[in-house]
């Protein structure tokens, strides 16, 4: 089976724990409810909750508690979208290939989606019964929180946000998305760890050196499509970076400097990985997707 096609398995089981949800009677205003789920079904690529099953299978962990967490990462990396598009943050009028979620239904309407999704996330670790103990459960919760928050992806918009009209160097670009981009790609990763007995702490270790890795170049790579890409491909306005005066890769380091990063990344990537007492297969085959990907 194919890379890809391990990650469409993984969006069709995704989407089937977030609909479930979606799916009982819920006591809430109708047209919130329509933008939380616009917001979260929305033709996404599902990368984190793919990183989540691929390294909890890879781990022997048990599919329906990996398809929880799948689905409450999803749901952090979908609220965050939906905020970003806000004309207080990014301003965007499309998001892949559609009407962003304050075009179609409002500002307040959007707010009020990603606050939901975000609370949701918490919601359904919470309240599902996992194989492993309280504990650990609790140690998900905690992950999940702090990628999301202050030293993480929220802490790496407000430096995103901080930078735009400015020169900075690669590092401090570096520091952005690690942060931004890369602390919930790690956590997607750690969560279907935790899920197994057998994640012992140096396996942790080399995930969270090849959840950097690829989530770095996973950015590396978005910056070369916005210069490179198909606006009807990339579901966005290509050159809307270069527009907003923002930082990338190719504008500090050349296209053929961000190309070579990209794959430098990848390769610490590659070593990460060979240092894991496991089948990497899968997880190795994401690696070289991500900077080969048209959108």
């Amino acid at each position: 089976m194919s890379i890809k096609n391990h990650i469409e398995r993984a969006q069709k089981d995704v989407v089937a724990t977030l609909q479930q949800h979606f799916n009982q009677p819920l006591d809430t205003e109708e047209t919130v409810k329509n933008a939380t789920q616009y917001g979260l079904f929305n033709g996404g690529k599902r990368l984190r909750p793919f990183l989540v099953y691929a390294t909890g299978k890879m781990l022997g962990a048990n599919h329906q508690d990996l398809n929880v967490l799948a689905a409450a990462i999803e749901c952090i990396h979908s609220y965050s979208l939906v905020h970003d598009d806000l004309p207080a943050m990014d301003d965007d009028d499309l998001r892949r290939g559609r009407p962003t979620c304050h075009i179609e239904f409002g500002e307040a309407n959007a707010i009020l989606a990603g606050d939901a999704l975000q609370t949701l996330a918490f919601e359904l670790i919470a309240n599902h019964k996992f194989e492993c103990s309280s504990q650990t459960q609790v140690k998900m919760i905690a992950t999940l929180a702090h990628a999301s928050g202050l030293q993480g992806m929220v802490g790496g918009q407000g430096l995103d946000i901080a930078a735009t009209d400015k020169v900075i160097t690669v590092q401090e670009l570096e520091r952005i998305h690690k942060l931004k981009t890369g602390a919930l790609i790690n956590c997607a990763i750690t969560l279907g760890a935790l899920c197994s007995e057998k994640a012992d702490q140096q396996t942790l270790e080399n995930l969270s050196v090849f959840g950097y890795a690829i989530g770095l170049a996973f950015q590396v790579h978005d910056d070369i499509l916005d210069v490179e890409g198909d606006t009807v491909i990339l579901g966005k306005p290509q050159g809307s970076d270069i527009a907003a005066n923002k930082a990338t890769y190719p504008a500090l380091l050349g296209m053929l400097g961000a190309k070579e990063k990209a794959q430098n990344l990848i390769q610490q990537a590659h070593e990460a990985l060979a240092n894991i007492d496991a089948d990497t297969t899968l997880l190795a085959s994401l690696a070289n997707y991500l900077i080969e990907r048209d959108h």
